[in-house]
């Protein structure tokens, strides 16, 4: 029988070297975690949403808009007072401050999702509904129709007594 032999060959070169590819790997996440950053409003009123027993949960939050109805928290009740207070984003705005805001967040909004638009309203479960009407019909006007009522689920002993 014959006998195999291994042939060696000794050209001189290595395979690559992956030694730094780990520290290329934490340099790229530590900078996309340093230059994104995720949008958090700052509540400035207060927002007791009531309790509603038939909720169902939003898919894609992303096409959300929320406008944020109640009265400034006790940090700002100096400043602002007590009445029932409309926040868009971080600052409080009047209703005639609606329509422009529809239309910001619209145009920042890709083609194909500006009539997937939903304004959600979180308004504070003391808020009189004048104010609330008030925004309905500035969003009317900005014809923003996709619109619902951002509430908590009931609890099964919560009586419900709005």
């Amino acid at each position: 029988m014959a006998k195999f032999k291994k042939k060696r060959t000794n050209s001189g070169s290595t395979g690559i070297n992956t030694a730094s590819l780990p520290d290329i790997v934490f340099m790229l996440l530590f900078f996309f975690m340093v230059a994104t950053t995720m949008r958090e409003v700052t509540l400035k009123v207060k927002n007791n949403t009531p309790a509603a027993s038939e909720v169902e949960k939003l898919t894609k939050k992303s096409l959300v808009q929320y406008i944020y109805i109640g009265s400034p928290i006790k940090q700002l009740e100096s400043e602002y007072g007590t009445a029932p207070r409309i926040q868009l984003n971080d600052a409080f705005k009047t209703k005639d401050d609606v329509i422009l805001f529809v239309n910001t967040v619209r145009e920042d909004m890709p083609e194909s999702q500006k009539g997937k638009m939903i304004i959600s309203i979180k308004a504070d479960r003391d808020v009189k509904m004048g104010i609330i009407t008030d925004v309905k019909q500035e969003l009317r006007k900005a014809n923003a129709l996709k619109l619902n009522y951002s509430t908590k689920k009931k609890d099964a002993n919560d009586k419900g007594d709005f």
